[in-house]
C-alpha cells in the first residue's frame, strides 16, 4: 500500500451551552387543578440531578414549596424544543427556560388570585408554603389550590407559562476581534 501525503481541511461543532446563539432550549410550567406544578421540558436528567434542580428554580420563581413540583422529561415529541443535555448547558440553559415559564405562571396564577380577593396582583406576594397575601393585610390570603381551583372550574383559565432561552448572538469588536459570550 503507497503512503500518499495530501492536505486536509476539518471541521467539528461542539455544542455547549455557551456557542453564542442558534442553541434554545424552551420549558413549559403549567398548574393542575389542585395548585400542583408541572414543569415539561426535553432537557433530559443524565444523572445530574437536573429534575430536582428545574423543581427547585420552578418553586422558587412561583413561590411554592418545591414537593409541590414536578419535573416530566418524557417525551421529546411532545416536549417542548431542546438541542439535548450535554457539556454545560443543562442547567443553565432549561433553568433560564424554567425561570421565564415559571414567571408567566406566576402572574397568571397572582391576576387569578387577585380576582379573588379584589384587589391588584401587583399588591399580592407569595409565602413560599402555598399561599397568597395581600401585601401589608396577611390576614387576606388564598391558597394556591384554591386558587388554581378557581383558574380551572370557574374562570376557565390555565395557569401556564412558557419560557424559551437563547443567548443572543455575539459579534467581534473590530478593533480588538474579542468577544463577549
Amino acid at each position: 500500500m503507497a503512503i500518499r501525503r495530501g492536505r486536509g481541511v476539518a471541521a467539528i461543532n461542539y455544542p455547549t451551552g455557551m456557542n453564542l446563539g442558534g442553541d434554545p432550549t424552551q420549558a413549559l410550567v403549567h398548574s393542575t387543578p389542585t395548585g400542583n406544578f408541572m414543569v415539561t421540558l426535553s432537557s433530559v436528567d443524565l444523572g445530574q440531578g437536573m429534575k430536582q434542580i428545574m423543581a427547585q428554580i420552578c418553586a422558587e420563581t412561583i413561590g411554592v414549596p418545591t414537593d409541590r413540583v414536578v419535573v416530566d422529561t418524557a417525551d421529546t415529541d411532545t416536549g417542548p424544543h431542546c438541542m439535548g443535555t450535554f457539556a454545560s448547558r443543562g442547567t443553565h440553559r432549561a433553568g433560564n427556560a424554567v425561570i421565564q415559564a415559571a414567571r408567566e405562571a406566576r402572574q397568571v396564577m397572582l391576576e387569578v388570585a387577585a380576582e379573588e380577593l379584589e384587589v391588584n396582583a401587583s399588591d399580592l406576594e407569595t409565602d413560599g408554603q402555598g399561599n397568597i397575601l395581600v401585601k401589608g393585610a396577611p390576614q387576606r390570603s388564598i391558597s394556591i389550590f384554591d386558587v388554581a381551583l378557581s383558574a380551572h372550574f370557574k374562570r376557565g383559565r390555565s395557569i401556564s407559562g412558557r419560557g424559551m432561552f437563547l443567548i443572543p448572538r455575539s459579534y467581534p469588536e473590530k478593533e480588538t476581534g474579542a468577544m463577549k459570550p
